[in-house]
Order: structure tokens, then C-alpha cells, then sequence
């Protein structure tokens, strides 16, 4: 058993061939902090040393497989960091090499020679759905959500997969409209592999996983390797390079700024409503503006701490 900040990893015991990936951050619905990504790459490489493991299970403890990153951390706060930078210019190589390596990071689950099945309930949301997505099925909780809703402000989907899991129709679908979808719609579409009632998930789960597991590795790993290779003809490595790009552009353009702004004045929960409610978000000189007087709100909050 590896047992590590934000996650453990283990054999399944009484279910040969079946190791467990478990985010352990559950009070924070497993949202994505500085650790997570690089802790998903050890276990990931933990299991592949595991000679009796045959397919890998992603799951997280409580009330959600993953809401996406920590926006308490990231949205909120004012420390320098490279996907919040606030100094002018802003350096775009800094945020590109910062969430580079973490989507190099979560793709290990699609590299390793070992099946992953992602065990989504809840949310597997924002960089939650990119975890998710580069598992190479998804057994879902018919009321599980499913999306990327930072395509309204202040994000771009690094990992690049929903257009290669959906067809671009689709993808445009849910990126134009950073809407969600539950597990029924998710498996009507073939996104998801399955769907089930919550109460079935495990099962469900452990059923297709066992399946596998009666598999040789050797077999999984070379079927694996070929859907892989299609992906990746088609242009995967290529689209994540841009879409990482993008991300950064996202949060550091005007819009960016404002939904950053806002919520380090009136919280991440509150900028967040905002962003999902369907109202229009301010754009160009408006989110400029609206930025500049939050900036002013924000020094004047800080020069009266003590």
C-alpha cells in the first residue's frame, strides 16, 4: 500500500488483478491542490510496478471523484504563483511549464500500460473531468456531473480530451456553454462507459474491472497502446500543447483578471455563481474596469490589516 498526502494506492484485496487509486481529500470534495498531480504520477507508477495488478480503479473518498482545482487556493489568494501571476508583463512560460507538467502529470493514467477506470460520483468537474478523462473508461453514478465549467472565465481544459472522447459537435456543446452533464446523458453520448444508480456504482465498477482483470497484461497493454496510437496520430500531444497555452491566456486576459479579482474580494463561492449563473460575464474594457476597482477595493483591504 503506497499512502501519500493527498491519495493512497492498493491492491484490492479478494479481487485479483484490481489495484485501488483513492484521493483521500474529502472535505474538500478531492479538489486538486499543489500535491495532487504529482502524487497521481506515483501511484500511477507504484501500480505499474505491481505485478498482479491488472487494471487500476480511480476513485475518491466522500461526496465527489474530484471538483477540479482548489479554487480557495488558485482563485483566491494573492501569493505570487505561476498560474496567478501579478506582475506585468505577465510571463506566459511560466504558467505553460507550471500546468504542462501537471496535465503531463494526470496523462500518466492514460500512458500506463495498465487500464484505468475512472469511479466518477459526484463531480468530476474542471480539472476533475481532465483526471477523468484521461482514464480510459468512466463508470459514472447516474446523477454524477460531468464537466468544465471554467470555459466561461478563467480556464481552457489542458488535457484537451473532450473533442477526442465526444466529436467535436459535442465538445463545442459543452465548452461554449461550461454546462455539465449527469451520468445518463454522459453514457447516452459515449462519454461514459456505464452508467448506474448510485447505490450500484461499486458493483458496477468492480464487475467491468474484474472483467478485465482475467485478461494478460501483456494483451491489455498492447490494446491499449493501438486506441492510444489513433488518439495521438489524430493530434493529441499537439492539441494539449495548445490548449495549456490557452489556459494561461485565460487567466491573465481581462476577463481573467476581473473573475480572479472578484473573487479574492467577495470570495471564490460568490465569483463562481457568478460564472455558472448565466448572466453575461464583463468582457474587454467592462472586465477592465470592474478589475481595476477590485484591485483598489483589494489594496485598501490590505493596507487597513494590522
Amino acid at each position: 500500500m503506497l499512502t501519500l498526502d493527498t491519495l493512497t494506492a492498493r491492491r484490492d484485496e479478494g479481487h485479483p488483478g484490481v489495484g485501488r487509486i483513492i484521493f483521500t481529500r474529502p472535505g474538500k470534495l478531492n479538489a486538486i491542490n499543489e500535491a495532487m498531480p504529482g502524487e497521481i504520477r506515483t501511484a500511477v507508477a507504484w501500480m505499474e510496478a505491481q505485478e498482479d495488478v491488472h487494471v487500476i480503479v480511480i476513485e475518491g473518498e466522500g461526496r465527489a471523484f474530484c471538483a477540479g482545482y482548489d479554487f480557495s487556493v488558485y482563485a483566491s489568494g494573492r501569493e505570487h504563483h505561476p498560474c496567478m501571476q501579478e506582475k506585468t508583463p505577465w510571463d506566459p512560460m511560466d504558467d505553460y511549464a507550471y500546468m504542462k507538467r501537471n496535465t503531463e502529470h494526470f496523462m500518466q493514467l492514460f500512458r500506463s500500460s495498465k487500464p484505468t477506470i475512472a469511479k466518477v460520483h459526484g463531480y468530476a468537474v474542471g480539472g476533475g473531468s481532465d483526471i477523468a478523462l484521461c482514464c480510459d473508461l468512466l463508470v459514472m453514478a447516474d446523477d454524477a456531473r460531468i464537466g468544465y465549467m471554467p470555459t466561461r472565465v478563467w480556464g481552457c481544459p489542458t488535457t484537451a480530451m473532450w473533442t477526442y472522447r465526444l466529436g467535436p459537435a459535442r465538445a463545442k456543446q459543452l465548452m461554449f456553454t461550461g454546462d455539465t452533464i449527469d451520468g445518463q446523458r454522459a453514457a447516452e453520448w459515449g462519454l461514459a462507459n456505464v452508467s448506474v444508480p448510485a447505490d450500484e456504482l461499486e458493483a458496477a465498477t468492480r464487475k467491468l474491472a474484474e472483467r478485465i482483470a482475467g485478461v494478460p497484461k501483456s494483451h491489455l497493454a498492447m490494446h491499449k497502446m493501438l486506441v492510444n496510437q489513433v488518439m495521438l496520430t489524430a493530434g493529441l500531444e499537439q492539441s494539449q500543447s495548445l490548449a495549456t497555452l490557452l489556459d494561461g491566456i485565460t487567466r491573465h486576459n481581462p476577463e481573467g483578471l476581473w473573475f480572479r479579482r472578484h473573487a479574492q474580494v467577495h470570495g471564490f463561492k460568490d465569483a463562481v455563481a457568478w460564472r455558472d449563473s448565466g448572466q453575461p460575464i464583463p468582457e474587454g474594457d467592462e472586465a477592465r474596469a470592474m478589475a481595476d476597482e477590485l484591485t483598489r477595493v483589494l489594496d485598501g483591504n490590505a493596507r487597513r490589516v494590522p
